[in-house]
């Protein structure tokens, strides 16, 4: 294989309303596997367009040199396409069919070139990727979210492409395909670009990107060893501003005691000139002014200069956004029986999600429960169950006096019109404005932002929102059940939910195939819901 860049020069590329999203951006991505991070907003997939031609620059330009692979972010997953539409191999694969039914024409050999042999390249990446089961004219619509995300690394991979750009391609997958995907990405030769909040495939990275505030910056080895860069950073950053404050601190009082100190000398030389002629006084008098202006001057620019030094080092340090709160209201005592579920029975389309006889479920005090599966197991089935908000056909459910809280994947518990102010009056009325204000700062939403509606804020944002008003609902809810909570979140906001879960003192069972996000919020019970049976496995 021939050597593989990515290339952009002095790019710039702006809405159509005129936003602005890079200004003169300039880097070389070469071969290995780069993991580009940055907050939500910072233009990541932009970037991903425009370096696969999607978009085109304002300014500037952008080359790859080698094969280019694609996998966006946002696939269709429904519809009438096949598996081959989707590998872009369905003409080929017509093209073959009718010659095995004896039809010669050109045509057909033109479509075919050299690709005699793409069932079988097709059929071996399907299997590769997890998608054996799967066929050639089966219809996209039959297929889950996750299996589509599956079928779009496959099409791409097809194309033995040179440099591959991946945009969230965990997302939708379960335990199994996300192992897949570490695998097709640990095997990578080539040059790969990927987009991604999975710490755990970016910890196969061989560097990472980091875009904020139109800059890309490099740094060599993994996630964690990128984590460990900006940890040094901070703390050299925070020590920088604490001399920068001590300095500043010291020249203000050398200025204060160098003004008094010239207060006082005046003082003393106008009682001890009063016999010298008004003449001589006032020279005296004048020179002791400009001395003592010249000493002011100094110190001055000193503390101006302290100033300076104290607003660089406060610059270099990075805006470390966490949430930090105690929820004593939230406090289970331990043994206490919060769901107790006996041999729950649920039918959806027709059919029985859980085996014959039932789940058996209890939820003990303040126990952190992961609940893990393939897609479609039934997971999600089962949260609503134990949210009161889906009535088996069959079974008995015992639920303790208090809250039950439950995050669905869509984040639609607030009302999307009114504030997140305004959410959390409704969550807790009885709240003091001064209490209601403490909380708002408490979950990062200061200023304007508490006063946004919740509709418009970004994905981040109303996963706190909605954490602020359920975690500080009056009553305070001692069951929270979540749904996918990481998903297509940041990696700042992923951490601002893990330190809100681990303030919380209730119990919670959450469904996630994120395990370094299960292992920071301690889960301490995993349970696994497969062939509609629900098994302890760790």
């Amino acid at each position: 294989m021939s050597k593989t860049a990515i290339i952009g020069t002095n790019l710039s590329f702006s809405w159509p309303d005129g936003t602005p999203v890079f200004e003169d951006l300039s880097f070389t991505i070469g071969e290995g596997r780069t993991g580009l991070v940055g907050p939500n907003g910072a233009g990541k997939s932009t970037l991903l367009k425009l370096i696969a031609g999607e978009y085109r620059p304002r300014r500037g330009s952008m080359s790859v040199e080698g094969v280019l692979g694609y996998l966006r972010q946002t696939l269709p997953l429904s519809g009438e396409p096949t598996v081959a539409d989707v590998l872009e191999i369905a003409p080929v694969v017509h093209a073959l069919a009718a010659i095995e039914r004896g039809d010669t024409s050109e045509r057909h050999f033109t479509t075919i070139g050299s690709d005699w042999d793409i069932e079988e390249r097709a059929i071996a990446q399907l299997a590769r990727v997890g998608l054996d089961d799967v066929t050639l004219d089966r219809r996209l619509g039959t297929l889950s979210g996750g299996q589509v995300v599956t079928l779009g690394l496959a099409a791409q991979l097809l194309k033995q492409p040179d440099v591959l750009l991946l945009d969230e391609p965990s997302n939708n997958l379960d335990r199994a395909a996300r192992r897949r995907l570490h695998a097709v990405v640990a095997e990578w030769k080539g040059t790969l670009l990927l987009v991604s909040h999975d710490r755990a495939l970016l910890d196969l990275m061989d560097q990472i990107a980091e875009l904020d505030e139109e800059t890309l910056n490099l740094y060599g080895g993994n996630f964690s060893a990128y984590e460990a860069v900006l940890r040094s950073e901070r703390e050299v950053a925070e020590r920088n501003i604490r001399n920068a404050e001590q300095d500043l601190k010291r020249e203000k009082r050398e200025r204060q005691q160098a003004r008094e100190r010239a207060a006082r000398r005046a003082s003393t030389g106008a009682r001890t000139n009063t016999d010298l002629p008004k003449i001589v006084q006032g020279m005296h008098k004048r020179r002791a002014q400009e001395t003592a202006a010249k000493a002011d001057d100094t110190h001055g620019k000193r503390v101006e200069s302290a100033k300076a030094k104290l607003d660089e080092a406060a610059r270099t340090l990075r805006d470390d956004k966490t949430i930090a709160l105690s929820l004593p209201d939230t406090t289970v005592p331990s043994g206490r029986t919060v769901f107790l579920g006996e041999h729950i029975r649920v039918r959806h389309d027709g059919r029985a999600l859980f085996a014959d006889e039932g789940l058996n479920l209890a939820v003990r005090g303040p126990e952190r429960i992961a609940l893990t599966g393939d897609n479609g197991a039934g997971k999600s089935t089962l949260l609503r169950v134990l949210s009161g908000d889906l009535v088996p056909e069959h079974g008995v459910m015992t639920r303790a006096e208090g809250r039950i809280a439950y995050l669905s994947q869509r984040l639609d518990l607030l009302d999307p019109l009114r504030s997140t102010a305004d959410n959390l009056r409704a969550f807790a009325p009885e709240r003091s404005a001064s209490d209601t204000m403490h909380l708002l700062a408490r979950f990062l939403f200061t200023g304007d932002r508490a006063d946004i509606p919740f509709g418009s804020l970004s994905g981040g944002e109303r996963l706190r929102a909605t954490l602020l008003c359920v975690l500080c609902a009056e009553p305070a809810p001692h069951l929270l059940l979540l749904d996918e909570p990481t998903n297509n979140l940041d990696l700042a906001s992923t951490a601002q939910l893990t330190s809100a879960l681990n303030a919380y003192r209730g119990a919670f069972v959450v469904v996630s195939h994120d395990d370094v996000f299960l292992s920071e919020i301690g889960v301490g019970r995993w349970l696994r819901l497969a062939g509609g049976a629900l098994t302890e496995t760790g």
